[in-house]
């Protein structure tokens, strides 16, 4: 069996589609990864992008992305909806095929101590990867986003696991882990009171008392002139997409807002959908085997 890792960096820039195409070239040219998807948000201004590959090439492609979104993102003049610290936000890399949680971690760090030294970025390792319990959640980290970090780093306790103890002003600082696959999953609703979106992202995600494997937050999306509650389903086994949605749903209908649409960021595992279809179409003893592209592909 093949050795596989999955990368999904996010890097801050989802608007300028030379700088997109420029940036996802650089995991195109290396031999022995796949492209699988990358997602740019122009609300957002990022782009999620997810590749796949034996672990040398894996960690080939994930630095030469970095270090191209360093030369062509300047994070003094980026504006996005979406928390960020850096160039080069996040970058988890996610156990596939004959690989475990603990080769992931080392590629974690093997890819942030690069970026730190070679690149002159703050690197800050999270989830499974993290050298401390208070540095797991990837929120507690990016909290402050690139502006506050320019003070936060100097605080003893968040001092980067890799590169300078000084923030990066071109760069910004990187989120570098090791974790189990998550679903980006968005709902949009039919107002422009971003209010409304906060309101319900903190009932729904756990911090605020709601989903355990849940986060979450309002964006306001300005093309549309509508808002959404964004996302992440840490363990989508354990909090279901379909369990999320009914929550957004059940609070939107407490301020008398519809639902309008919902979106998956990235990829996601099939049997998230079919835990989906499951439900909806309460279909009894479903097993995923009964999926027809899953048969042919065997």
């Amino acid at each position: 069996m093949a050795r596989i890792v999955e990368c999904v960096p996010n890097f801050s820039e989802g608007r300028n589609k030379e700088v997109i195409e420029a940036i996802v070239d650089e995991v195109r040219r290396v031999n022995g990864v796949k492209l699988l998807d990358y997602s740019p948000d122009e609300d957002h201004n990022r782009t999620v992008v997810t590749f796949v590959g034996d672990p040398e090439n894996v960690k080939i492609a994930a630095f030469n992305l970095a270090k191209k979104a360093s030369e062509l993102i300047d994070m003094r003049v980026h504006k996005g909806g979406h928390p960020r610290m850096g160039a080069t936000d996040v970058m988890p890399f996610i156990p596939v095929s004959d690989v475990a949680m603990a080769d992931c971690i080392e590629i974690a760090r093997e890819v942030g101590k690069r970026i730190g030294e070679e690149l002159g970025i703050p690197v800050y390792l999270y989830e499974d990867a993290a050298s401390a319990d208070y540095r797991k959640n990837l929120a507690d980290v990016r909290r402050g986003q690139y502006e506050g970090f320019f003070d936060k780093i100097r605080q003893q306790e968040w001092k980067p696991d890799f590169g300078p103890d000084e923030m990066n002003a071109k760069s910004g600082a990187t989120a570098v882990g090791a974790r189990v696959p998550l679903v980006a999953f968005n709902v949009n609703l039919g107002t422009s009171n971003i209010e409304i979106a906060d309101k319900i992202a903190k009932t729904v995600r756990f911090l605020g008392g709601g989903l355990r494997f849940v986060k979450a937050m309002g964006v306001k999306l300005e093309e549309r002139n509508i808002v959404q509650v964004s996302m992440n389903l840490v363990n989508y086994e354990k909090t279901a997409v379909y369990r999320a949605y009914e929550m957004v749903k059940m609070e939107a209908q407490r301020y008398g807002v519809p639902v309008v649409g919902t979106e998956v960021i990235g990829l996601l595992p099939m049997k998230a959908l079919i835990d989906c279809a499951e439900y909806y179409l309460q279909i009894e003893d479903f097993s995923i085997d009964q999926v027809l592209e899953k048969r042919i592909v065997e």
